[in-house]
């Protein structure tokens, strides 16, 4: 049994969307640094997952429940109220980094930054090597109880 993942790769420019997305001129800025980090990072181009989602890299996922797709290993979204990093939380050594990490609100696979001023880049860079290679280098189906 495969299920579609709704947030696929798309054909639409990254950096022609962070310069169109209806947001603050800060939170525009933001996201043109953090896409610099994260290619820098990763090694992988930017690429639009869905209309909203920027991601880096990708790996493939199948759960015990049959549930599979693909999604970018590293990614995130410039919202209006914040950017949204996905991911950061799930490598095992995530916890004592993001106590460093500065200012931020999180959910279970998100990390919300109202501006990346209030954040430690240094530390930021970390968490995202760190879930870049947990994402392509981790059997996902660990994960299951998260997304599924």
């Amino acid at each position: 049994m495969s299920s579609e993942y709704k947030t696929a790769p798309t054909q639409v420019d990254p950096w022609e969307f962070i310069n169109t997305v209806d947001t603050s001129a800060i939170r525009r800025q933001d996201a043109r640094v953090l896409t610099e980090l994260m290619e820098e990072v990763t090694g992988q181009p930017p690429r639009m997952w869905g209309p909203t989602i920027i991601g880096f890299g990708e790996y493939h996922y199948k759960y015990a429940s049959g549930r599979e797709g693909d999604a970018a290993a590293v990614g995130f979204s410039p919202r209006k109220a914040s950017l949204v990093i996905y991911g950061l939380q799930y490598p095992p050594k995530a916890p004592p980094l993001l106590e460093k990490l500065g200012k931020f609100k999180s959910s279970v696979a998100c990390l919300y930054i109202n501006k990346l001023a209030d954040i430690d880049l240094d530390v930021l860079r970390e968490l995202i090597a760190m879930t870049y290679e947990h994402s392509t280098t981790t059997d996902i189906q660990s994960l299951q109880s998260q997304r599924d």
